[in-house]
């Protein structure tokens, strides 16, 4: 306390008319100090007062420079544009490859072998160490298909890998993926180019009321020049949501559906570029729910499958030893297969299971029948037989007693796993 009395004397003393008011401060702090018996704290408070002092001694160059950075920083770490926040990267790609061609095992400057021409030329080349097929300008050619005028299911995703040109030193691209109808003409159209040093992509297409509509003019993203981007769209019964490089640019609500799909080189703007490469095809069915359903909207099955991710039933009855249905099993079925065509991209394991009447011998092979005619029941229905697999399992993994009716009965049931 001594020591903080002294010091307070040589401020006292010492004190200038610049620092008069400064020292008075101090003073102040130390008399209340004193009445409160806490020398020490103002003793830290003189310290720190001193170190403040110096701190506004700082030259105007100094606080000015500060100032800067700090804007700076500000702006470097300030919210992200409002067309930021809104971009998504919500593909998922479908599971059911229905067609794949990366060119692996093509002949160089030879016609694509899972491709068929409709106009122009085409061959196989390779550029920046990919494989891919070479567009002439005007070219248009689509996959080689079992069924070449229909094949495009109401849910699926397409995907490939384009080229984009450098505008400053080659002509510039453009792509068409034309989806149609074979007997009504194109339903959407997606076009992919450069515009003014961009990437360029707009979408037209006939909505579900029938009238022609476009996605609101060209859109346009910075442009990979003399690179590979990738292209992707996903379409859900009605919904066209578009892709490029991972980023969702186009998302259109309600459109017709189509049932083939077309690629075109187009001559755009009057340019003839020959630079024009597409590799890494994909069509798969499947992919992103168009809408997530409300718990309180589910039927029964989807709601055990949403919860548990299998639905198990003991409705679907038999006659007994045999594998033939009863009619009042098809109520059951008519669920599941309801269930199936509101989502096309679910796949089941349907499984058959038995008491444990019997010998292994014989309840194996009739679990294993009783599945089978489930699922042809369901493709009688309509449900695409791909997405089921029938699997008997006998009475091996009972969920009951078998020692009473009751329990007997609870294992003779049909189970429908999510895969």
């Amino acid at each position: 306390m001594k020591k903080f009395v002294i010091l307070l004397i040589i401020l006292l003393v010492a004190g200038t008319t610049a620092d008069a008011q400064f020292l008075e401060r101090l003073k102040n702090r130390a008399q209340d100090a004193v009445e409160r018996n806490v020398g020490d704290i103002v003793e830290q408070e003189i310290n720190d007062a001193f170190e403040g002092k110096k701190s506004d001694k700082k030259s105007k160059k100094k606080q000015k420079q500060e100032a800067e950075e700090y804007e700076e920083e500000e702006i470097e770490e300030g919210p992200q544009d409002t067309e930021a926040v809104y971009e998504q990267s919500d593909f998922v790609p479908g599971t059911v490859v229905f067609f794949d061609d990366n060119l692996q095992g093509e002949q160089m400057g030879e016609f694509p072998s899972k491709w068929d021409l409709i106009d122009g030329s085409t061959d196989v080349a390779s550029m920046k160490g990919k494989k891919c097929i070479h567009f002439e300008p005007g070219t248009r050619i689509e996959p080689l298909m079992t069924n070449q005028t229909s094949y495009l299911p109401d849910f699926f995703t397409f995907e490939c890998d384009f080229w984009m040109n450098d505008p400053k030193t080659e002509l510039n691209n453009c792509y068409e993926f034309e989806f149609n109808k074979s007997d009504d003409g194109n339903v959407f159209e997606i076009r992919i180019g450069e515009s003014y040093d961009k990437l360029e992509v707009t979408c037209t297409y006939h909505s579900v009321s029938g009238d022609w509509r476009d996605s609101g003019g060209g859109q346009t993203w910075e442009l990979k020049k003399n690179d590979w981007s990738h292209f992707a769209l996903s379409f859900n019964k009605r919904a066209i949501k578009i892709y490029i490089n991972g980023k969702r640019v186009i998302n259109i609500p309600n459109s017709q559906a189509a049932d083939r799909v077309k690629i075109h080189q187009a001559e755009w703007g009057g340019f003839h570029g020959n630079k024009n490469y597409l590799t890494n095809f994909r069509l798969a069915k499947g992919g992103n729910e168009l809408y997530a359903q409300q718990t309180t909207d589910m039927s029964a099955v989807e709601k055990a499958i949403a919860e548990t991710g299998k639905f198990v039933t003991n409705n679907i009855l038999f006659e007994t030893g045999k594998a033939t249905l009863k009619p009042e099993s098809m109520e059951e079925i008519q669920k599941v297969a309801d269930y199936m065509k509101k989502n096309p991209q679910a796949r089941f394991e349907v499984q058959g299971h038995t008491d444990n009447v019997g010998s292994d011998k014989t309840n194996d092979p009739l679990s294993q029948q009783r599945a089978e005619a489930v699922v042809k029941a369901l493709e009688d229905m309509g449900v695409d037989p791909f997405n089921l697999r029938p699997v008997g399992k006998g009475s091996h993994e009972p969920i009951a007693d078998n020692g009473t009716e009751a329990g007997r009965a609870k294992n003779r049931r049909v189970e429908f796993i999510k895969k």
